[in-house]
């Protein structure tokens, strides 16, 4: 306590040190603090549900496609009937409205609120070992199609903020999705489903999904392995359950499962696997590498910061020398120095981390708005926890060790009679001289480290923007609500794209069944006129229903044939093949005049143009190949409108609406939004990358100059000496600045060549 008392008298006496100290640690430890959140909750928290250690994924995936987890009943029923190495098989699934995975939920006479949630079976709760908070889970009697009255359970959050924690809430009946249930208990607190990006609230049971048109959707597969099961075994048996499921398949179908390949993989910290039903991506899949680059980048950060703060204390112990001497004279020993000086040390890496708690609440949310701000929205539920707070400790202790460490050495290992002695020889040794300029070319190399992948990561955007195969910019997109009602709409959608036009500023407008980078489509499998598929060859082919202008609309180039028109309507069909199309089927041939057939179909499509390649899905996707459609042939319109301006496109959003309103009465705007930012919202990760890369490289380039001055300063107090000497000898103060300034510039070089031998070498892989 007296160290930690003298300790703050000391740091108090200099001020300015001490704000740039504790800033510096504060941007450090609450970066670190900031992303660590986000990795425990994305990558390393386990689910709150009984021994999460033993919960598996059942997934299956085309080759070069992301894994998917949904299986039919069918497969579900065959799995839990015949397997050996589950003690439990569980499965779920996402209602198919639209958000993705919510219900319309009435309840108490309310207006329909939107609840996220899913269909489970009955053994769902029974499987993950969890017990109610308030009432009953659903069971396996609730599961059957014959079971009674359907009931409904609530997740603790939703019943706490919804029905504010009442306990007479049981054997209440709520309205989901048209259905009435009743309330037959509340989940235990902190469970939240099995799906990190979709926090849930709602369950139940799946018999109801099985009355819907269609048999619901698929299943989400998690099994518990039985007691002596290994992983390995379990997916080797799984592997024979799935192919033996797959050739038994009555449908056509199993011709596309026959190529997947089943995957088995821990669950323990939630899903990974992509809904078959498409929705909401994997928060783990998509967001864990990207994560672990940015947890990688500030603890670069954190380590320049240290040895920053290194050569700081190493300047302020240059003038404090004599202090250190005298208390030496008086029998201070060594260790009692070092100690005091570490005590300064952790005194300030504790003020800093008080201040980077600050500093990562903000970064905290700052990170789940970009995540928010995706195509797939992330609404992950993150509070600091105990891990986050150990960590949190734990980079303190340590970061006070760090960087007090040089100067606590340094403390007690001048002598004392030199520190003393009029006169005496105060200029610093070769040796300690370089120990400082490598802390400074350490700074230098590192701080290089974070700019060049900063660098990296911008090119790597730049070349998804680059690659698009559209221009993003100056193009509206107005999505409309029509309903079903797609061929009565022709004549209105004819003079809505007439009035659109007229509007001031817009150049062009048209209309499609889906946007570039919308994250779906749709696709079928068809015949093309003079090529022969491979022995297993997948026949589908994507297409896109699109309008007159379309491909003027968005910048994507025509390559050969015309454009659609709308005297097209009425006549035989045509299509549209982008370049890989065109190349895969007909090599260097023209496919001008070729003929498509869509199994299930009568009438052939006729190629009369081929246009450049774009992206549909995501930005880094291999060019996919593509077939587009006459909109306005056989009444395969849609509601998604495109409009290219020459002025903002959100300054013509108003005359947009007034327009919809004015032609097409009884049809209402669902969404108005930009290409370009349609396009950022399908490159979160990228972008989080490029923006913590961005802002920490240049706090690491500005902690390197702060560094650079930490050294001067600690160089010059320690060759006061000789500096005067040299001045009595004849030199001017201009070539005392030119040899101190020289110093400094050899140690940035040194910092430089470093980072250049290691880039040689392919440090960071990568």
């Amino acid at each position: 306590m007296h160290d930690l008392r003298y300790a703050l008298r000391a740091l108090r006496r200099g001020p300015g040190f001490t704000t740039v100290a504790v800033l510096s640690l504060a941007l450090g430890i609450g970066a670190n603090t900031a992303i660590f959140t986000l990795v425990d909750a994305v990558l390393l928290r386990p689910l709150p549900v009984r021994d999460p250690g033993r919960l598996v994924e059942l997934l299956h995936r085309f080759p070069g496609e992301p894994a998917l987890n949904g299986f039919a009943w069918r497969s579900y029923s065959y799995f839990l009937e015949r397997n050996h190495v589950f003690s439990g098989l569980l499965g779920s699934g996402r209602p198919g409205n639209w958000p993705p995975g919510t219900f319309p939920v009435k309840a108490d006479g309310a207006a329909s609120e939107t609840v996220a949630g899913c269909y489970v079976t009955g053994n769902y709760f029974e499987v993950l070992g969890l017990r109610p908070a308030l009432g009953r889970l659903i069971a396996s009697a609730d599961g059957r199609l014959d079971a009674p009255a359907p009931v409904a359970v609530l997740s603790w959050r939703y019943w706490r903020d919804r029905f504010h924690a009442d306990r007479s809430i049981l054997g209440r009946r709520i309205v989901v999705d048209d259905f009435p249930f009743t309330i037959a208990g509340v989940a235990p607190p902190g469970f939240a489903g099995l799906r990190l990006e979709q926090p849930e609230d709602l369950w139940v049971p799946w018999a109801v999904a099985q009355t819907l048109k269609g048999g619901g959707p698929s299943l989400a597969l998690v099994g518990r392995l039985a007691p002596g099961v290994t992983i390995a075994q379990a997916r080797s048996e799984m592997a024979v359950l799935y192919h033996q499921i797959v050739a038994s398949d009555p449908n056509g179908g199993a011709r596309f499962q026959r190529v997947m390949r089943f995957e088995l993989e821990p669950a323990g910290t939630g899903l990974t696997g992509v809904p078959s039903g498409g929705g909401l991506a994997s928060v783990r899949g998509a967001y864990g590498k990207p994560l672990a680059v940015v947890m990688a980048v500030v603890g670069v950060l954190l380590l320049i910061a240290c040895t920053n703060l290194a050569g700081l204390l190493l300047a302020r112990g240059a003038a404090r020398q004599r202090e250190m001497a005298v208390r030496v004279s008086l029998g201070a020993t060594r260790a009692r120095l070092a100690r005091q000086v570490l005590a300064e040390s952790l005194l300030l890496s504790g003020a800093g981390t008080l201040a980077g708690l600050g500093f990562a609440w903000l970064g905290t949310r700052v990170l789940l708005r970009i995540l928010a701000s995706g195509r797939d929205p992330v609404a992950l539920r993150v509070a600091p926890d105990l891990r986050v707070l150990l960590f949190t400790l734990a980079l303190a202790v340590l970061t006070g060790l760090l960087f007090g460490l040089a100067p606590a050495l340094r403390a007690g290992a001048s002598a004392p009679a030199d520190s003393l002695r009029d006169g005496g020889r105060s200029s610093e040794s070769r040796r300690r001289r370089r120990f400082g300029n490598s802390l400074v070319a350490a700074q230098v190399a590192l701080s290089l480290v974070l700019l060049t992948a900063a660098g990296l990561f911008l090119e790597h955007l730049a070349g998804l923007y680059a690659g698009l195969g559209f221009q993003r910019d100056h193009v509206l997109l107005v999505t409309l609500d029509h309903g079903n009602r797609h061929a009565e709409m022709a004549g209105q959608y004819r003079l809505l794209l007439e009035r659109l036009e007229a509007i001031p500023g817009v150049r062009s407008a048209t209309l499609s069944g889906v946007t570039p980078i919308l994250g779906a489509g749709a696709n079928r499998d068809a015949t093309v006129e003079g090529y022969q598929p491979a022995p297993g060859e997948l026949r589908y082919v994507p297409y896109n229903a699109v309008a007159p202008r379309y491909f003027e609309t968005l910048g994507q180039r025509l390559l050969a044939g015309r454009d659609f028109t709308f005297e097209d309507e009425g006549r035989r069909r045509v299509a549209i093949v982008n370049q890989t199309m065109a190349r895969q089927y007909f090599g260097n041939a023209s496919p001008l005049g070729k003929h498509v057939l869509f199994d299930g179909e009568d009438k052939p499509y006729e190629i009369i143009g081929v246009v450049a390649d774009a992206k549909y899905r995501d930005p880094d996707e291999p060019p996919q190949r593509t077939m587009y459609l006459n909109a306005f042939q056989e009444g395969r319109l849609w509601s998604r409108f495109s409009l290219r301006t020459s002025i903002p496109p959100v300054a013509v959003a108003a005359e947009v609406r007034r327009a919809v309103a004015e032609v097409a009465r009884n049809i209402s705007i669902d969404k108005i939004t930009t290409l370009s930012d349609q396009v950022d919202a399908s490159i979160v990760p990228e972008r989080l990358i490029v923006t913590v890369g961005g802002i920490f490289g240049g706090l690491g380039l500005l902690l390197a100059a702060i560094g650079i001055y930490g050294l001067l300063a600690y160089t010059v107090t320690r060759r006061t000496g000789e500096i005067g000497i040299r001045m009595a000898l004849g030199a001017t103060g201009r070539a005392v600045a030119v040899m101190v300034l020289r110093e400094a510039l050899l140690t940035v070089a040194a910092g430089l060549a470093s980072r250049w031998l290691s880039w040689r070498n392919g440090w960071p892989p990568g």
